[in-house]
């Protein structure tokens, strides 16, 4: 039997701001979403979770998508060699246009 040996989390400071952005009704399914889809297989594609096809502002290489309307973006990269996802952005989608820390972005 193959064991999946579980990813270390590591949020980057700027994350905080980009939660301020974010109603806290909504903090625990975030966590609860990295936690779960990011923990055991992050380099997995899913349906909602792809490699990014462009580089981003904030050095992501891949996105997480999920809540209301697919609404929550997380942007993360994968160190497979220490064995972390490093957790970089944390946004809002909204029609066609992503709010990062209340901000746009462009895409």
């Amino acid at each position: 039997m193959v064991m999946n040996i579980a990813y270390k989390l590591v949020y980057a400071p700027q994350v905080k701001k980009h939660l301020k952005a974010i109603e806290p009704k909504y903090f625990s399914l975030i966590r609860t979403k990295i936690e779960t889809q990011l923990r055991l297989e992050p380099a997995d594609e899913t349906r909602n979770r792809k490699p990014l096809k462009h580089q981003s502002d904030f050095e992501g290489e891949w996105e997480l998508r999920f809540g209301p309307e697919n609404r929550f973006r997380v942007f993360y990269a994968i160190d497979i060699e220490n064995h972390e996802v490093h957790i970089l952005a944390i946004g809002v989608k909204k029609g066609s246009r992503l709010f990062i820390g209340g901000e746009e972005i462009a895409l």
